[in-house]
């Protein structure tokens, strides 16, 4: 819950030929992200769903480099609608370069890169009038195979991440908290960031029934944290009810989301009731999700930096 002073918990050009093309490919995902939201599936919770996928990011199998933003939520989503055993992923040409195959038949997902390019006219423009050409954005698809689509991989390239046992403390969870060194205040039966203190409020663990929910809820408002001016300077002054609200805690769940999955915590949905809300923004702004997901992806990174940190220097000591 937040209030005014405290928050909680082939290429495809957009511009081309008037933009049509790459405003299609924004609207298209968004559509699919609201006909998920509006069947009770929210993408970023629990995405493996009725898959056997472990926790964990979606990745290319080629490289090990993990997606980012949108991408992590188009993966997850045909994680759940196909149920894929694994999170790794493969172009087309990555599987033959493997010495595999993409087995016959098989539908691949479509996945976005952002960049951006100057039009012949705004050159020409900027020619004449004497300044800089002003750049645009626009999305290039990309088609991936999820590693169970095809045959004759490396063995190695189908396993799954070790899951943790199940515990009440998560270690991982704990050494990022610590690590944050965020103003934690425990106490109290509420939850939320407060910007002007740059504090979070948290209830006691044992005060959750389910204690894992401690840490689900202390990384959706570190998630707000990372807004900070000091840290990522997003817009934290929206009213509770207001689309700026409503979009800094589709950031907020996002990220912690993002940051669950990677420390091994299954995420859920902490504000089911904001559901409706982000339903509306989403229909009125078909990039809308694009931000969020692009913008939790930076937090999740930057939140995650500081277990980097944390496992670099238990490595120093180590060899000291």
């Amino acid at each position: 819950m937040r209030a005014k002073h405290q928050r909680s918990g082939s290429a495809e050009a957009g511009a081309g030929r008037g933009g049509r093309p790459g405003a299609s490919l924004y609207q298209e995902i968004t559509d699919r992200i609201i006909a998920e939201l509006e069947r009770g599936t929210v993408p970023w919770v629990k995405p493996w769903g009725s898959a056997k996928a472990d926790l964990g990011l979606p990745s290319n199998a080629a490289t090990g480099r993990r997606y980012s933003g949108i991408n992590i939520l188009i993966l997850w989503g045909a994680v759940i609608e196909r149920s894929y055993p694994g999170q790794n992923w493969l172009t087309f040409r990555q599987a033959l370069a493997l010495g595999g195959n993409v087995r016959k038949g098989e539908r691949g997902t479509t996945i976005v890169h952002a960049d951006r390019f100057v039009p012949k006219n705004e050159k020409e423009r900027a020619k004449t009038d004497g300044d800089e050409p002003q750049a645009v954005p626009y999305l290039k698809r990309f088609t991936v195979f999820n590693v169970a689509q095809c045959d004759g991989l490396p063995e190695h390239l189908y396993g799954n991440a070790e899951p943790l046992p199940e515990r009440e403390i998560v270690p991982q969870a704990e050494a990022l908290i610590r690590g944050s060194g965020a103003d934690f205040r425990i106490g109290g039966d509420r939850a939320f960031y407060m910007p002007g203190t740059d504090s979070i409020q948290v209830p006691p663990q044992p005060a959750f029934f389910q204690q894992i929910d401690y840490y689900r809820t202390c990384l959706h408002e570190l998630g707000h944290w990372t807004g900070h001016p000091a840290r990522l300077a997003r817009d934290l002054s929206g009213a509770f009810g207001s689309k700026t609200y409503a979009r800094e805690e589709l950031v907020a769940e996002i990220t912690a989301a993002f940051v669950c999955s990677t420390l091994g915590i299954e995420p859920t949905v902490r504000h089911a009731d904001y559901i409706g809300t982000w339903l509306k923004v989403l229909r009125e702004d078909n990039r809308a999700i694009f931000r969020a997901a692009s913008l939790a992806s930076k937090a999740a990174d930057f939140l995650l930096g500081f277990n980097a940190e944390a496992e670099g220097a238990q490595q120093d000591e180590i060899a000291a």
